[in-house]
């Protein structure tokens, strides 16, 4: 009974109904709209900001630390499996729509991550936390609707989700060197352990050093590629923009595909408006000292995440022929296409790759569930011991399992997420606009950009002391 309400759910949000695929997209052009396209006014913006993102204080992380741990979670096997699914599934064309919707996705982002900044609080640590939960309560009143959305995240983010990567891992290891799941599940057990027990600081700095290495990593190895088949790119690029537009032969019923698969994959992947990232969004200290910021620092978290990296899959996939590989999907139309341009290495390097991305999404999603414990007043060492344990469990038990229930009910849980954080943010676009205004109005007169309670209008109340 319970897996049939999941299955009916699912197909309402995700499935036939497709309710999130038009929410997520009216949300990105809403906002595009009303913050005047500033993913394209404000790009060269969005890096300068960038420039003093390494400083920090004993109650936030630094910029830079908050753009990685977001990172850490939106980074994960959609970047590798979920593109080739796209491909395989949609076709070339598919690339750019996932282009399409990463861009409007770009105003998501800076829109949930300005309000995160802006309704931070400080937990028992004397440390900042916040997200959805934490601006529906302050911003709409509506603590019932704040408590519906951190359980969800809870069960989506706090547990299940990093079971599913855990499996990923375990999987990909066991298939390429057969490592028993449960030697590998063990390990992976133990490094978390040893990275979530010292709190966000601790998740902060290790995806502070480890995605940058991975990003730049497989940026290069894709740029190594591309050149040696460089005479290969013209007509790669040709196809996808041919494709998107169903301009090839067969390509009056293929454009419908191109589209539905590359939006679907492009909003897994970078998770604009799921009401993930303002998590990572509220831990900050910004700078400029001003909510705004963090939303600059979170839209280049969406460009990263799928202009780039996922980008980087679709060469690596077209370049090999992958778009024609008849019956071959997700990691492995990956891995053979690595395995075509880098011979034997290729499948270890995929191997390795997805190991890495999936662990830097198990330790960020931890720090996500940790950020809503305050919301229940169980930010303390019992609760965070609790909530540790249960997270571990969930590792150890989805490293062995094959889990398409549970799986499916994380599914609910995300696709519930992004229904109450999509109808949240939209309520309060009248605060996005105004706060946003305001940051813009000090910038263009050259005046500091700080930010102090009255200097414009919101909708309900910072906490006290946090903006004063």
């Amino acid at each position: 009974m319970i897996n049939e309400i999941v299955a009916f759910i699912n197909n309402i949000l995700w499935g036939n109904g497709q309710i999130l695929i038009y929410m997520l997209l009216a949300a990105g052009i809403w906002f595009s709209v009303k913050l005047g396209f500033i993913q394209i006014r404000h790009f060269g913006h969005m890096f300068s900001v960038m420039k003093g993102s390494n400083k920090s204080d004993k109650a936030g992380i630094s910029s830079f630390q908050a753009l990685c741990t977001s990172l850490s979670a939106r980074v994960g096997t959609g970047n590798l499996a979920g593109v080739a699914v796209a491909i395989s599934l949609g076709g070339s064309g598919a690339i750019f729509w996932m282009w399409v919707i990463a861009i409007l996705g770009m105003a998501t982002g800076f829109a949930e991550s300005v309000l995160g900044q802006l309704y931070k609080v400080k937990d028992a640590n004397g440390e900042f936390r916040g997200g959805p939960a934490y601006y529906i309560q302050q911003g709409l009143n509506k603590r019932w609707l704040a408590i519906i959305f951190s359980l969800f995240l809870f069960l989506g983010y706090g547990f299940i989700f990093s079971a599913v990567q855990a499996n990923t891992i375990t999987d990909a290891l066991n298939h390429a060197y057969a490592i028993p799941t449960l030697y590998s599940g063990l390990v992976i057990i133990i490094l978390a352990g040893l990275i979530v027990i010292g709190g966000l600081r601790a998740i902060a700095k290790f995806a502070e050093w480890v995605v940058p290495f991975m990003a730049i990593t497989y940026v290069l190895v894709t740029l190594a590629i591309t050149v040696i088949n460089i005479d290969l790119v013209p007509a790669m690029l040709w196809d996808i923009l041919s494709s998107a537009f169903g301009l090839q032969e067969a390509g009056a019923g293929a454009i419908g595909a191109a589209f539905k698969h590359g939006v679907q994959r492009g909003l897994y992947s970078n998770e604009a408006g799921s009401g993930s990232v303002p998590h990572a969004a509220a831990s900050a200290s910004p700078n400029p000292d001003h909510p705004v910021s963090q939303g600059y620092v979170q839209m280049l978290g969406v460009f990263i995440d799928t202009m780039i990296l996922c980008t980087c899959s679709a060469i690596v996939i077209l370049l090999a022929g992958g778009a024609s590989g008849e019956g071959m999907e997700g990691i492995r139309l990956t891995q053979n296409a690595m395995s075509t341009h880098l011979g034997a290495g290729g499948g270890d390097f995929v191997a390795a790759a997805i190991s890495l991305f999936a662990f830097t999404s198990v330790v960020a999603n931890y720090a996500y569930g940790e950020s809503n414990l305050h919301m229940f007043k169980l930010d303390n060492k019992i609760g965070r011991t609790a909530y540790t344990a249960g997270y571990l469990l969930m590792i150890l038990w989805g490293s062995m399992a094959a889990l398409p229930e549970v799986w499916a009910a994380a599914d609910m849980a995300l696709g519930l997420m992004t229904v109450i954080n999509i109808t949240a943010i939209v309520w309060m676009t009248p605060t996005i606009v105004s706060i946003s205004k305001d940051y813009f109005k000090k910038r263009e007169s050259g005046e500091e950009i700080t930010y102090k309670s009255g200097d414009c209008e919101i909708q309900g109340k910072s906490e006290k002391g946090i903006w004063d």
